[in-house]
């Protein structure tokens, strides 16, 4: 409690030196506690370790299901290195995340990158594979989406994979190294498709059984759908939202944002991960960018990894061929750079920390030194293999190439990320809420015996109020002359003194 007290008198000093309200008591402790390293109590730098070996390094490693990863740090704050704190929230207002967006960027890349130390192994790379098990034939007017029916394009329907065709196929990613199977379906929704989705089952357990992960994207789920679907063994589902609200209409008639939100819900209370993401070059501004971040940001649960899409425009879709008309002005339509990229990418990192970033569609347009400063924004996980559904990626061997020359190794299957080095060495300062929450509930507490405070003035008398020290009470209990005048939250100061002094003599 003597130590608590001595906390206590921290933020009371940083009150005492405001001018501001009360409520400035958290946050201004936070300042002092950071100023006065001797007497925190809720920040803490981990004391590094001996050195691990290899043989046990891999066993520094979070829990894979990202609710128990999230669960270890119920009662974390926020985290410090280098100049740069960040903290996962989900109150992030679009103008914070639009002053974030909009940093020059390279101190948006230093920024972004030094969170991403902070909660990641930078040297770790998630790899997953994504197989059409149905292309074509969908309903949707998806504006961007070759496999629609309302767009002429080069694909044409197929029926769903056989499962066996689709676990062979599952082998050869899992030897090329991918380690989470992600299968994706042309359908609107699940619907009634009993049969099919019974296939689907099989899928989902054939690959989990390989000790793969398993991801699925099937359109639209209701709950008891998502519920079969965790049973079976199902890792993550992704369900894009594609764009912000207010752009969206403009992209998609024929499905609401409101229904992707509730496909969402109901996959997480499942206890399945969430995948969600969006595409750039749809047409949209850097404010709808913002929006779709603050969207993502916002939701109940951060999605356990995001997909950072740029539109491969598709000649027969109306994206593409706006894109193709030379003489149509493209408003943004798969005009997307480097930058653009590694922008919405370190943006993501920022305001969802725990959050893996998933590298996704257009890769192949980018090269080695683009998509390492994608990495570098905070990527930490790929689509591998020559197709994603039917836009083309890079080859197996291309990927392995690349993680040898940036020195990347690959996330292992059913295992948790690595916890980050500057974790381990003490690099990273770590703030708990436990003490944040106490100053919070002792604050009604001072509030209560200085209900009647008010600022103290010379010639006031003692009893009542407060002149914080003895040395300026008179003989008559009076103020004496030389005494500072103290406003009412000074006073509300003096009373957190006391409280304090109260605190030293409790067990």
């Amino acid at each position: 409690m003597a130590t608590i007290g001595n906390a206590l008198r921290g933020a009371t000093l940083a009150i005492t030196r405001s001018r501001t309200a009360p409520r400035v008591v958290t946050s201004s402790a936070t300042r002092y506690f950071s100023a006065n390293p001797h007497v925190v109590v809720d920040k803490f730098v981990s004391s590094p370790p001996p050195t691990p070996s290899s043989a046990n390094a891999e066993a520094l490693r979070h829990p894979n299901d990202v609710h128990d990863r999230n669960a270890n740090y119920s009662d974390e704050d926020s985290r410090s290195m280098a100049g740069v704190t960040a903290s996962v929230r989900h109150n992030w207002t679009k103008e914070e995340i639009a002053e974030l967006y909009s940093l020059p960027f390279h101190e948006l890349m230093y920024r972004a990158s030094t969170v991403h130390r902070m909660y990641w192994d930078p040297a770790e790379v998630q790899q997953c594979t994504l197989l059409s098990i149905k292309t074509g034939g969908c309903t949707e007017d998806c504006s961007y989406c070759s496999q629609s029916t309302r767009h002429k394009t080069f694909v044409k329907p197929t029926p769903t994979m056989k499962v066996q065709e689709v676990l062979e196929a599952a082998k050869r990613a899992k030897d090329a190294g991918s380690t989470r199977f992600c299968m994706g379906a042309a359908w609107r929704e699940l619907g009634n498709k009993k049969n099919a989705f019974n296939h689907i089952l099989d899928m989902v357990k054939g690959v989990n059984g390989m000790g793969m992960e398993v991801c699925c994207t099937l359109g639209m789920l209701n709950a008891e759908q998502a519920r079969q679907l965790k049973e079976a063994g199902l890792t993550a589902y992704n369900h894009n939202l594609d764009t912000s609200p207010e752009h969206y209409p403009k992209v998609i008639t024929t499905r609401t944002y409101e229904d992707r939100l509730e496909t969402i819900a109901n996959v997480r209370d499942a206890g399945i991960s969430v995948c969600c993401g969006g595409i750039l070059g749809l047409g949209e501004k850097d404010t709808d960018r913002v929006g779709l971040l603050h969207v993502l940001a916002t939701l109940p649960e951060h999605p356990e990894s995001v997909p950072i899409n740029a539109l491969v425009a598709v000649e027969g879709t109306p994206l593409g061929d706006a894109d193709a008309d030379d003489e149509t002005e493209s408003d943004g339509i798969a005009d997307v750079d480097a930058f653009d990229m590694a922008r919405m990418i370190a943006t993501a990192r920022i305001v969802m920390p725990r959050t893996m970033v998933r590298l996704s569609a257009g890769r192949l347009s980018f090269s080695d030194a683009e998509q390492f400063l994608m990495f570098q924004a905070g990527a930490n996980s790929i689509f591998n293999g020559d197709k994603l559904l039917t836009t083309d990626n890079p080859a197996f061997d291309a990927d392995t190439s690349l993680f040898q020359k940036l020195g990347f190794v690959g996330k292992p299957a059913h295992a948790g990320p690595r916890v980050a080095p500057t974790e381990v060495t003490g690099e990273v300062e770590i703030t708990q809420a436990l003490v944040l929450a106490f100053l919070a509930s002792v604050l009604p507490l001072v509030a209560a015996r200085t209900a009647a405070a008010r600022p103290i003035k010379r010639g006031d008398r003692r009893e009542g109020h407060c002149c914080l020290t003895a040395e300026h009470a008179g003989v008559d209990g009076t103020v004496k002359a030389d005494a500072p005048e103290r406003s009412a939250i000074a006073t509300q100061a003096y009373f957190m003194v006391v409280f304090c002094d109260e605190l030293d003599g409790m067990e």
